[in-house]
């Protein structure tokens, strides 16, 4: 008995081991490996497991079916966030003990949602909807859940692996991110099940290949309709507005020292260039540009005015502060406006703050504990009142979304619509790592989402100008200081998904479940 127990153990936690290392091995289709083709693979794996869990009570089935999706889940996040500790590298004295307690915990964290969506999945009854569609559907509603809860952290969504798929991407202007995620997932699932069934005889497998084939004929088509639609619109560029991205290159273990302060400076005056007489360029220097409050430096308003002149304009990422000497002093992150007499004209608050590194979840506790804020300040950020746009004169309304904020499909634009998004940010926490490429690739996706060009300014890369459609027309390099300059792409109109939003999510589920769904048809009544 007791070696029959054994066995099963050992079974068991081959099964686990197995599905970690398929989770895992699924984070490659992220950028900027990109290999999109590995959830064809990896995905299946979790699919068969499920399958497998048909006997026993319901708790138990139900306990299979949760450690099934969060083995996966959690070696999934491990490896596709695994980024992160790049960050504790910084300052490894004070927080590199943190590192393996954050990463850890965040995969953890976020596989719970797997864990419960492969749950529920188990006691969907198969006869009624197919375990392939009940699994990718109640996996899409857990990623867009994880993206809303406690703030959401939707990176590392599945959906982001179109950004190595060519036209498939541009369906994120009719569904979305959250859309995306859930036919990437249930395209990599049909080849699986249409393999399983080649045992079944010709006229039986025939009826039963027909509905998961309509589903996978999707892909094709979506891919020819998004390659036709990058043919038919090309990049339109205005011929009044060009832009000015500075990227210093300035590492995080040199960007907060005080005694650098001065140089830093002169470094983005000196990229920023000189005026041009009638030329009306938007300068844009990244999150944080500087180690000081900026907008309470009259001398360095005015040094910047005399580089910017008559017909130029800064957007900087900056620090500032409210309540300055009270109890009630507080601290943002902000882009703000300065035009050409040194005036701070507009100023937007960043109101997604990053647990852990601008703000302290539970902080009374975890701060006893010895966890830290990765940005040493008196205090935690405040989070400011939500998404604004930025009124640049001679430009537009500018979307203005600081550092993560881009990561996010939903609430990226306030009631206004912009004329384009403008993002800042600083990668140097992370890095030569597969962040700043994460990044990066969900900033394209916004603009495919919103129909808006992003213009996105990094202090270590990668600074770029994209156009509504998701094309790169200029770029930097990642970890190289320089400027990138071009001109402003024109936006396009309103796209389904800016119009409709997360709603997409819900009707491609729908018609998911009326194509797959087994409903028994109503018995009638016999005569008698």
């Amino acid at each position: 008995m007791s070696r029959d127990v054994g066995h099963a153990n050992a079974m068991t936690i081959r099964k686990h081991v197995l599905l970690f290392a398929a989770g895992a091995a699924a984070s490659l289709a992220m950028p900027p490996v990109g290999q999109w083709w590995v959830l064809f693979v990896a995905l299946p794996f979790l699919l068969h497991q499920i399958e497998g869990i048909s006997n026993g009570q319901a708790k138990r089935r139900l306990l299979a079916g949760f450690c099934a999706g969060l083995v996966f889940g959690a070696g999934y996040f491990v490896a596709a966030l695994h980024w992160i500790s790049f960050a504790f590298f910084v300052d490894a004295a004070t927080y590199l003990w943190m590192m393996p307690f954050a990463l850890g915990g965040l995969a953890l964290i976020l596989a719970l949602y797997w864990g419960v969506a492969a749950a529920v999945s188990v006691m969907v009854p198969a006869w009624l909807v197919p375990r392939h569609v009940s699994l990718a559907s109640l996996l899409a509603i857990a990623e867009w859940l994880r993206g809303h809860v406690l703030t959401g952290f939707p990176w590392a969504a599945p959906g982001l692996a179109v950004d190595g798929m060519g036209g498939i991407a541009q369906l994120a202007s009719i569904i979305g991110m959250p859309g995306l995620t859930f036919l990437v997932m249930l395209w990599s699932f049909i080849p699986f099940v249409l393999w399983r069934q080649r045992g079944l005889p010709l006229r039986l497998r025939l009826r039963q290949h027909v509905r998961p084939a309509l589903l996978l004929l999707c892909l094709p088509i979506a891919w020819a309709w998004g390659a036709y639609r990058l043919a038919e619109m090309p990049t339109v560029l205005r011929d009044d507005v060009a832009l000015r991205l500075v990227q210093p290159n300035i590492s995080q273990n040199d960007k907060w020292r005080q005694d650098n302060a001065a140089q830093i400076f002169a470094q983005l005056l000196e990229l920023s260039g000189e005026a041009a007489s009638g030329q009306r360029e938007i300068v844009i220097w990244p999150e944080s540009a500087l180690p000081f409050f900026l907008d309470e430096e009259p001398a360095a308003l005015q040094r910047i005015a005399d580089r910017l002149g008559p017909e130029r304009r800064l957007l900087t990422g900056a620090i500032r502060r409210s309540g300055v000497g009270t109890v009630n002093e507080k601290y943002f992150t902000s882009i703000l406006l300065v035009d050409g007499m040194g005036s701070v004209r507009s100023a937007y608050d960043k109101w997604r703050l990053v647990p852990g590194g601008e703000i302290l979840p539970f902080e009374p506790l975890l701060a006893r504990l010895g966890f830290r804020k990765l940005v040493s300040l008196p205090e935690s950020f405040t989070a400011g009142r939500g998404p604004a746009a930025i009124d640049v004169p001679g430009v537009g309304p500018a979307g203005a979304l600081i550092c993560y904020e881009i990561i996010f499909p939903h609430f990226l634009v306030s009631t206004i619509r912009p004329m384009w998004l403008v993002n800042v940010t600083n990668d140097g926490w992370f890095g030569r790592s597969a962040g700043p490429y994460q990044h990066l690739a969900q900033a394209r996706l916004r603009a495919l989402e919103q129909g808006l060009p992003v213009v996105r300014a990094a202090n270590t890369g990668i600074s770029t100008i994209i156009d509504p459609l998701g094309r790169t027309t200029a770029s930097s390099k990642l970890a190289e200081a320089g400027v990138v300059t071009g001109r402003l792409p024109v936006a396009i109109g309103m796209t389904v998904y800016a119009g409709w939003g997360d709603w997409m999510l819900a009707f491609c589920l729908c018609v998911a479940l009326l194509v797959s769904c087994n409903c028994p048809l109503p018995r009638q009544k016999q005569k008698h």
